[in-house]
């Protein structure tokens, strides 16, 4: 059951009073459980690739073409998870910045989806003067 959005502003309201009052203690929280989180997605992708090589070579030896494609397709997509969970990893030790890119000069903050469309909705009220 998703949260309303009071609930989801009382939350991020909750997480920026942590990573005000302690910054440090709020890094450490979110970059050990994003680097097991990520850690496990490359350890699945490696192991769908390997499913992919199976696939592929049981395909090949059954003389059937769907089966290769379909092995080399799973292969393809796991490859692609891989590399993007290992770029999104944090590195042991490293603290990550909450909305900034790692690796990247001035890079903008993160904003979701719904916060870009509250924000013109509330452009728009303010310039209708509502």
């Amino acid at each position: 059951m998703p949260l309303s959005e009071h609930e989801q502003r009382m939350l991020e309201q909750m997480e920026r009073a942590l990573y005000a009052e302690d910054p440090k203690f709020a890094s450490a929280l979110e970059g050990s459980g994003l680097r097991t989180y990520t850690r496990r997605r490359v350890y699945q992708a490696v192991a769908g690739f390997l499913v992919g090589i199976a696939l592929l070579m049981a395909g090949m030896v059954a003389k059937q073409v769907w089966l290769s494609v379909v092995g080399f397709l799973v292969m393809l997509g796991c490859a692609v998870l891989a590399v993007t969970g290992w770029r999104k990893a944090p590195k042991p030790g490293e603290q990550p910045v909450p909305g900034v890119a790692p690796g990247r000069g001035q890079a903008r903050p993160k904003r979701s989806v719904m916060n870009r469309i509250e924000e013109r909705w509330q452009r728009r009220r303010d310039e209708q003067g509502h």
